[in-house]
């Protein structure tokens, strides 16, 4: 029997295979061929086999409509035999990646990678860029690099596998979502949504509330993590990057291109995906490539369930930050290729790190940071608050790396392996002779500095959702804020040099010699143009109940004292927060905990409202903020003319689930402007001023000469009589600020009952044609 036929037989026996034991039996039935078969006769397997393998590992089907059976990897959590098998096959030192290796040196296979399963950016720029413009931007994404030809990437045996492997969580957290109608709502309308075309991932036997193959999938990342990614930089794959030796003939640039590929693979499959900015600004104008798909990609939000993932790479990307003997952490050329990057002026600097520490940080800052800020502000409005707790948890592992550990990645390691801890490198920040030091200490500024939007500006917006999900579970949101304050405020030295920070933004320089001689003025401009490029194009929209807009995200609020700066919000969510606590008997102890943290981050007292008994009703906590914060759904008895006002109230709140969307922004824009002429929008506080007397002279001629001279002066009467009428009540309506909102009549109940009165009348019309033709005849 011949290579081919062997390759195809097994081939037909992977795509069968769904019990653990005939898995079991498939993967050893591929280690068997591939021990057996040399690099130079393996060909077959990764044309034939290879292809059917990726399938069933990661339950893609793409030969049929119907749902897939559960992938391999799903099997593999409910069954520890089959994951310690697949282990086995798929590790860096398996039979697979090592028969992998020895094609891709030999170039015998490529394959193309289905264009609809890249990133949705990616994907787009792919149709819409030509070659030349691609290759402007390959040294920003590797992934272009040498890749892209005639829209599609074409790629070696190791790239094609890593791809797949990217794909998996992201496909698996668009299918297996309870609420993935919800979190894709703004693409479930589109032609071009390419999810929706894939089988789903499901997994029959899976428990509910089970880990969903979490197991082996983050035992891999880990292994091929340590295996292919220096935990300090692409910069230790070329120590002599700035010489003329980095071009030696002996320099061997395989192991540098892996780490490069396989990290941009992570973070543009999972961090960028969807996003309509996917490069810095700068960067797009300085090579003239624009992405004009925020219409397509625009209030989007993350694909959900990716948490536990992206914590592991950024766990692991930043337990290098600190050398194990200099202790020092980010050194000013990192800091200084920030500026460099977001100037468009050194392409290196993303993919090269001068600064052998934190490399990895500057490739992941930008997309991570909009990873969490789109998390945040698009989250819809009636879905589960579990993703968005998930996203927390990744923002404050980032914000903490001097609290990641070895022990923290134990649990990756291969089972029965006790040695896998003193293979570590003493790398991480808390080796065996820095244990109990998981605190911020001033060898951590440079990081917080390089990173001072996740501390500063994306508080506030987190503020803003906190504000817009107290009323779905108070005691989580309540949680979550503390967690984020006590890390802001678990260290003093950190709370210093927040605030000396934020003075140094808001200060004016006092001359070119104050950047030099001050430590903290030298972070203001990369700060600065980070401000406008992390940001780019993200705020609030203005209907979906928020208070920080377009044009307000050039300033850092987390000291303002304005009012829309983090010490107010805080006290008004104080506020909120204790209203849903005492209105349902609650534990107030976690809201305590953040008054004290509010003391320590901001330096003032903040006062308690005044208690109540249960049995009162509540005082409107609200009152003097236009009550921007009123319930979503406001019960009938509740809703009174005083409370439909257009600063604020139910017309801003999040549009939710009992709504026509587009119809709720349309009759919100249409009141704006009925609000805008009629001039509601300004207050009279003059009252009545009497009626106005015209006073007719004795000269003038009274003589109505015709009885259609009479018609037209009673009609002129009563035209005046509704215009005065009318204006009256626009004067009321002023006088006491009633404004026009229509938003009620894009209440689904109401639409569903005039598509059905338009229907019944319809075919009341048609019925009785039908009926008058039939007498007719």
């Amino acid at each position: 029997m011949d290579t081919s036929t062997r390759a195809a037989d097994l081939a037909a026996a992977v795509l069968s295979s769904s019990s653990p034991a005939q898995i079991s039996a498939a993967a050893a039935s591929v280690s068997s061929f591939l021990r057996k078969h040399p690099s130079d006769q393996s060909r077959s397997f990764f044309s034939l086999a290879f292809p059917s393998l990726i399938c069933r590992l990661f339950g893609f089907d793409s030969s049929s409509s119907s749902p897939s059976p559960a992938s391999w990897i799903d099997a593999a959590a409910e069954n520890q035999d089959v994951s310690a098998t697949l282990f086995d096959l798929l590790s860096p030192d398996g039979v697979l990646l090592s028969a992998v290796s020895s094609v891709d040196r030999l170039s015998l296979v490529k394959y193309v990678f289905p264009p609809e399963r890249l990133p949705e950016w990616l994907r787009f720029a792919l149709q819409n860029h030509d070659s030349d413009q691609i290759q402007l931007l390959s040294p920003f994404c590797p992934l272009l690099k040498n890749r892209a030809k005639d829209g599609q990437l074409q790629l070696n045996v190791f790239e094609y596998y890593i791809l797949w492997f990217a794909y998996y969580p992201v496909c698996r957290g668009s299918s297996e979502t309870s609420d993935a109608a919800t979190v894709r709502k703004s693409r479930r309308f589109r032609l071009e949504n390419w999810t929706s075309s894939l089988p789903s991932i499901v997994a029959p036997n899976r428990r509910p509330g089970g880990k969903r193959g979490c197991d082996l999938y983050l035992r891999l990342l880990y292994a091929y993590l340590r295996a292919f990614v220096p935990k300090r930089g692409l910069g230790s794959y070329q120590p002599y990057r700035s010489s003329l030796l980095h071009y030696s003939s002996s320099y061997d640039c395989s192991a540098f291109a892996q780490a490069e590929f396989f990290v941009h693979a992570l973070v543009h499959f999972w961090m960028v995906d969807n996003d309509f900015s996917p490069f810095p600004v700068a960067v797009c104008r300085s090579v003239g490539v624009s992405f004009p798909f925020r219409a397509v990609l625009g209030e989007t939000p993350p694909t959900p369930g990716l948490g536990d993932v992206l914590k592991l790479l950024v766990k692991y990307m930043n337990c290098g930050l600190v050398d194990g003997n200099s202790r020092k952490v980010f050194d000013e050329r990192s800091v200084r290729n920030v500026s460099s990057l977001l100037d468009g002026k050194s392409s290196s600097a993303v993919v090269s790190g001068e600064s052998s520490f934190g490399s990895w940080n500057l490739v992941m800052q930008r997309p991570l940071y909009r990873f969490i800020l789109r998390s945040f502000l698009f989250c819809p409005v009636g879905t589960s608050i579990k993703n968005a707790t998930q996203v927390f948890s990744l923002w404050t592992t980032y914000m903490a790396p001097w609290e990641t550990s070895i022990d923290d990645f134990a649990e990756f390691d291969e089972p029965g392996d006790g040695s896998q801890k003193e293979k570590q490198p003493a790398d991480g920040n808390n080796t065996e002779g820095s244990k109990g030091e998981a605190v911020y200490t001033p060898i951590w500024e440079s990081y917080v500095a390089s990173n001072y939007l996740f501390y500063s500006s994306l508080v506030v917006h987190f503020l803003g959702f906190a504000h817009k999900f107290l009323h779905t579970n108070v005691d989580i949101v309540v949680q979550i804020v503390a967690k984020v304050l006590g890390l802001l405020t678990s260290s003093k030295e950190l709370v210093d040099f927040l605030h000396k920070v934020d003075v140094a933004y808001h200060s004016k320089s006092t001359g070119p010699s104050s950047f030099y001689l001050d430590n903290v003025h030298k972070y203001v401009p990369s700060i600065r143009e980070q401000l406008q490029d992390w940001e780019d194009g993200l705020c609030e929209s203005d209907a979906d109940g928020s208070f920080l807009h377009e044009n307000w995200n050039n300033d850092l609020r987390l000291f303002s004292d304005g009012e829309d700066g983090a010490p107010n919000l805080l006290k008004l969510f104080v506020l909120r927060a204790e209203h849903e606590i005492r209105a349902v008997s609650g534990d107030l102890q976690a809201l305590d905990s953040v008054r004290s943290q509010m003391n320590l981050l901001f330096g003032s007292s903040i006062r308690t409202s005044d208690p109540f008994t249960p049995s009162e009703k509540p005082r409107d906590l609200h009152y003097g903020r236009g009550e921007v914060f009123t319930p979503k759904h406001p019960g009938v008895g509740e809703r009174r003319w005083a409370d439909v006002k257009y600063k604020g109230d139910w017309m801003r709140r999040p549009i939710s689930d009992t709504e026509v969307a587009w119809l709720a922004r349309f009759l919100i824009r249409l009141s704006d402007w009925l609000n805008d002429t009629l001039g509601l929008d300004r207050i009279d506080n003059n009252g009545s001023t009497g009626p106005t007397y015209v006073e007719v002279s004795q000269n003038e001629a009274a003589v109505v000469g015709s009885p259609k001279e009479a018609v037209a002066m009673v009609a002129a009467l009563l035209g005046s009589w509704l215009s005065l009428f009318f204006q009256a009540v626009l004067k009321f309506m002023r006088v006491h600020g009633m404004r026009i909102n229509l938003r009620f009549l894009a209440s689904k109940k109401f639409v569903m009952i005039l598509v059905a009165y338009a229907a019944f009348i319809a075919v009341r019309k048609t019925l009785w044609a039908a009926i008058s033709s039939s007498n007719s005849c």
